[in-house]
């Protein structure tokens, strides 16, 4: 029973998570062009310094207008309104604002069924590999949210978005950006968030 009961914990942890094992700062003009390719319109943000690559070229670009919020809930509810209304937006936010946003998301996107992409970039991704630390349900206590090697926001990301039923991809070198077409199709045929966790910063 007992192996039975990992296997299943197995296979649901790899429908989620991609190993990233590849520590790279990833080109922001390549996440550009895959949002032009997937006609984004708008995109939510309260700004942080791994996105500042991508969001220096948003804020000159023609075609995508960007939206700064004052809180990460708020991106959530402005995104809703805006695909009601014919438009496809995206939220870039960081993970610490992620984990507020838990009722915005549920009440707006989830609610609605908004096929909506969220890139997360993923503090302390690293201090999780180095530690050796996979984060799940049952690993997840005091002793380790507390621990001062590890970055306590990147312990409860994945788990957080496995508890609200957001699927999600990582990117964490330029060669994974492609998953991010992925993350647009997930969205779309499932009609639900889903996120694109960027585990490094964005560069020119």
């Amino acid at each position: 029973m007992a192996s039975a009961t990992a296997a299943r914990r197995n296979a649901t942890r790899s429908a989620f998570i991609q190993d990233a094992n590849v520590y790279s700062n990833i080109r922001a003009h390549l996440i550009l062009e895959e949002l032009r390719r997937q006609g984004v319109t708008h995109v939510l943000t309260l700004p942080d310094n791994a996105s500042k690559a991508l969001l220096d070229l948003l804020a000159v670009d023609p075609a995508i207008r960007l939206l700064t919020v004052t809180r990460e809930g708020e991106a959530f509810a402005i995104a809703s309104g805006l695909w009601v209304g014919g438009r496809v937006p995206v939220v870039l936010i960081q993970n610490t604002g992620l984990l507020e946003t838990g009722d915005a998301l549920r009440g707006t996107a989830m609610r609605m069924r908004v096929p909506l992409v969220c890139l997360v970039t993923y503090r302390g991704h690293a201090t999780l590999a180095a530690a050796g630390v996979a984060p799940s349900a049952e690993t997840m206590t005091g002793a380790l949210l507390s621990r001062a090697d590890v970055d306590s926001v990147a312990v409860l990301t994945e788990p957080t978005l496995r508890a609200w039923g957001v699927p999600w991809e990582v990117v964490s070198s330029d060669a994974d950006v492609g998953r991010i077409a992925r993350v647009f199709e997930r969205a779309r045929a499932l009609e639900q968030p889903v996120a694109a966790l960027v585990t490094h910063e964005t560069t020119a």
